[in-house]
């Protein structure tokens, strides 16, 4: 299935029982969601899925169990996070055998790697598999930044597609289109900056709080692409709050809460993550119910 690369791709979250086991049907209720919702694919194991608390056997049933829930009707994408090139090139390998239609790949954790480095590391990834990826360019949480002329080496590989674009500066969306046009597809990946970088021309939103509101996340992206601005701006400016709780450090317990509030998940997270309490969980619960009781009607409109 090929990859397009443009429209709303959610950061699923993983769903866990009380008991620390997958739960699947409630992974599958959200993944309906979302799919109904109008989605373009679907991004498993990011840093919303805990994919470092995960198994390798409990990626693998993820996997398998959204390309059978999404059945064809969008791409299902991994998120690859090693510490070694080998173990990189063995989680993609892994990730093509089972099905996976594309990879987002970050740079390698718990070593900021210089130019050289960076570059190799994403080349022999790319050379492993035949799978398209989109590589995840967050300096601000992972330390090493894909620059420009890195990107001039990067894209010389078919394989290497799009960049979820976390760097927090706009203005390098421009950048990014005036240095290679249509070759590199463009995805916000901060949600509080989502409709300014699709009005400076970005393909895609890797959102997050889409996990709890996928309509809203939607109709955003619909409503930009469409030119029917002030519409847009409306449900965004509503949405901004929540959109928020996006780029804080405890991002997995926030989304999670709320998907536990519009009722398409659930609180659990992985140790070491705790379940919010106490003075902080009601700070969030008030932003979350504040956004439920202002929630907007939502334009009919189709692109």
């Amino acid at each position: 299935m090929k990859v397009e690369w443009s429209g709303v791709y959610p950061a699923v979250t993983t769903k866990f029982t009380p008991n620390d086991q997958l739960d699947l049907k409630m992974f599958g209720l959200n993944l309906d969601a979302q799919l109904a919702a109008g989605v373009q694919g679907l991004i498993l194991g990011g840093t919303l899925g805990e994919a470092s608390t995960l198994t390798e056997s409990e990626k693998d049933r993820l996997l398998e169990f959204a390309l059978q829930k999404s059945a064809g009707r969008v791409p299902v994408i991994l998120n690859i996070a090693e510490g070694s090139t080998r173990n990189a090139v063995a989680a993609a390998q892994r990730a093509e055998a089972l099905g996976a239609h594309g990879l987002m790949v970050l740079p390698p954790m718990r070593y900021k790697t210089d130019h050289r480095e960076t570059v190799a590391w994403f080349q022999t990834i790319a050379d492993s598999t035949a799978l398209p990826i989109m590589i995840y360019n967050n300096p601000v949480d992972y330390k090493t930044e894909v620059t420009l002329a890195m990107f001039e080496e990067l894209l010389r590989h078919p394989h290497i597609q799009a960049v979820k674009e976390s760097t927090r500066d706009v203005s390098n969306v421009t950048r990014l289109r005036n240095a290679f046009g249509e070759r590199l597809k463009i995805l916000c990946g901060v949600d509080t900056l989502a409709m300014e970088e699709l009005l400076m021309g970005a393909d895609g939103w890797v959102a997050g709080l889409v996990c709890a509101f996928p309509a809203e996340t939607v109709s955003v992206f619909n409503l930009v692409k469409a030119g029917w601005m002030d519409e847009a701006l409306a449900i965004y400016r509503w949405f901004l709050p929540l959109l928020e709780l996006d780029i804080h450090p405890k991002l997995v317990q926030y989304i999670k809460f709320a998907e536990h509030m519009t009722g398409i998940g659930s609180e659990y997270v992985r140790a070491p993550r705790l379940p919010l309490e106490g003075e902080e969980r009601a700070q969030i619960f008030k932003i979350i119910e504040d956004g439920l009781h202002s929630r907007p009607d939502l334009p009919a409109i189709v692109i």
